[in-house]
């Protein structure tokens, strides 16, 4: 009896293992010769070059000792560290011998010219909405660039996670195939906006929460994650900003890297604005923020900006002057002559803090880190450094932190501050 049993576990074993495999299974696409440089038309390379930018491809395809587009760029996954691909025309170590149907198939698909899956650190779920024009000029830009012998760095997903051939079943239960359809009751720029948000630009791989699969959770899409220490806060009305992220600000912020009225890009973010979108043209930036403006409710909020505006001056200036408040003293002697400001406005250049996102969080990992690390001349608001405060002890650091807290928001206190930054110091030490 239980050998009957024993193997009929083991059929109903062997064919589930037969109908992934069936499932599975792509074919190779044969290689090309590597396109000659120049072979390409100007107007693709150049258009590629902007799509480049909006996909950020420069920054997950780069490592921070390596050559641009080289890959070995570490990500962070709950499943253990995926280093990204050589994006080059090397023949040998990067997409050299990807014909453009190759290069389409991966990007709508994750199947790799081999025919193996790649994992869902790259965002093909996202890509797969991209329209073949721009696939296809993206190639054209890629193929142009500079070949670059790199070899792929190991990556730490253990086993079984590990084996290519399980992507297949995440692709059946999360990938949604299809080109961005336009919304007729939207207008044009919504609808370009909505296109590179979702597509290229795949905002909500950072800014929407995963599973315990690690797929994007479409009900709470845009509802902020915490990805490699750093906070993705919310892009919904549920963004803790006392003042709404308008059509204008976020225009401003994600042209320029600063609002005033938000405060300066850190981080990832920095990178994004700077490094990505910065290829964009005016009318693109300008269309995400009329997307992003209603992906918030930001016109239905409108009314609470000035109210907001006129109680963040007045924290500013309180005059933080109890010697027996070690955050306060802190902060009159290290931040104060940067971030005071007057009405009837804050200016740019000094962030009010009373207004960032970071100081009403639940979380307080981006304002930890952006005090640790500072703010460099080329991130943030060009040209406006923000020196780094990791020299101060934890328990200084969370007295300023709780003094920030307490006197520029109505949030309660964030609790075992200390603890929390000793875990970002050693976050932060091994990246």
């Amino acid at each position: 009896m239980f050998r009957r049993w024993l193997l009929g576990i083991l059929a109903v074993v062997a064919v589930a293992i037969v109908g992934l495999l069936v499932i599975a299974w792509r074919p190779s696409i044969a290689p090309i010769d590597p396109p000659a440089a120049g072979s390409f038309p100007p107007e693709r390379v150049a258009r590629g070059a902007i799509l480049a930018g909006a996909g950020y491809c420069a920054t997950c395809h780069t490592a921070r000792d390596g050559a641009r587009y080289a890959g070995g760029y570490p990500m962070a996954t709950a499943f253990g560290t995926i280093h990204s691909t050589n994006i080059t025309p090397d023949p040998d170590t990067g997409i050299g011998r990807w014909s453009e149907a190759a290069f389409v198939r991966a990007m709508r698909s994750g199947v790799a010219r081999d025919g193996s899956h790649l994992f869902p650190a790259f965002p093909f779920d996202h890509f797969t909405k991209v329209t073949d024009q721009d696939l296809g000029d993206l190639y054209a830009f890629l193929m142009s660039q500079p070949p670059v012998a790199a070899a792929p760095r190991d990556n730490t997903v253990p086993f079984p996670l590990n084996l290519r051939v399980l992507q297949a079943g995440w692709k059946l239960l999360f990938l949604r195939k299809g080109v961005f359809e336009p919304d007729p009751a939207r207008s044009e720029a919504w609808n370009r906006g909505a296109y590179l948000a979702e597509g290229l630009s795949h905002c909500g791989a950072c800014h929407t929460p995963r599973n315990a699969v690690g797929a994007e959770r479409r009900s709470a899409a845009y509802a902020g994650a915490l990805v490699d220490g750093w906070e993705a806060p919310a892009l919904t009305a549920a963004n803790p900003a006392p003042v709404p992220w308008s059509e204008d600000a976020l225009y401003a912020y994600l042209r320029g890297g600063v609002s005033a009225l938000h405060g300066s890009a850190a981080g990832p973010m920095s990178e994004v604005v700077h490094d990505g979108l910065s290829e964009l043209p005016d009318a693109d930036i300008r269309a995400l923020a009329v997307y992003f403006a209603d992906v918030s409710g930001a016109d239905g909020r409108a009314d609470r900006s000035d109210a907001a505006v006129t109680a963040a001056l007045a924290a500013s200036a309180q005059a933080p002057s109890s010697a027996s408040d070690a955050g306060a003293e802190l902060y009159r002697a290290a931040c104060a002559s940067c971030h005071y400001n007057r009405a009837p406005a804050p200016l740019a250049a000094r962030p009010e803090l009373a207004l960032v996102s970071a100081l009403g969080s639940d979380d307080p990992s981006n304002l930890i880190r952006v005090v640790l690390e500072g703010i460099g001349v080329e991130e943030g608001m060009p040209g406006v450094l923000m020196p780094p405060f990791a020299h101060l002890a934890d328990a200084d650091l969370a007295a300023l932190a709780a003094y920030l807290r307490r006197t520029r928001t109505t949030r309660p206190p964030w609790p075992d501050l200390e603890a929390k930054i000793a875990e970002v110091r050693r976050h932060t030490a091994g990246t």
